[in-house]
Formats: structure tokens, sequence, C-alpha cells
């Protein structure tokens, strides 16, 4: 079971790279301090690509989920207002 609860959610995966990570950092600003957000992601390079960046941002990636359908939901705790 989850020990955490998703505070938003973002989807995009109508989105390429490097646009992945910009939407992703821009609904993290947008959540207080231990909020947790799930983001729906492509696999390839954004599901390389975006968990490395928002740790590079200090931010905690809490669980990588596989949707098997070419998608993955990224949760990530924000950690700090950069």
């Amino acid at each position: 079971m989850a020990d955490y609860i998703v505070d938003a959610t973002v989807d995009i995966t109508d989105v390429v790279c490097p646009i992945t990570f910009v939407k992703a950092k821009v609904a993290l600003e947008e959540l207080k301090i231990g909020a947790v957000l799930s983001i729906r992601l492509n696999d390839g390079e954004p599901v390389q690509n975006v968990p490395r960046g928002v740790k590079d941002e200090g931010h905690k990636v809490l669980r990588l989920i596989d949707n098997e359908d070419g998608t993955y939901n990224l949760i990530v705790r924000k950690e700090n207002d950069e």
C-alpha cells in the first residue's frame, strides 16, 4: 500500500522533451512543500529525463509506476521551493 496521498496530477504525454520537464517543473512550482504530484509521462526520453530532472531540482521521487500501455506515472514529493 502507498504511503502517500496524491495532491495533484499532470499529464505530459502530449508533449516532447525538453518541454516534458518544463511542464513537470511548473506543476511542482504550483504546489506547497510536502505535496505529492503524479506525473503521467511517456516511455522513452520522458521516463529517462523527467525523474532525473526532478531529483536534480531537489525533489523526492516516491515511485515510478508502469501503466503497461507505453506510459508511466511518476510520483514526486515537493521538497523545496526552487
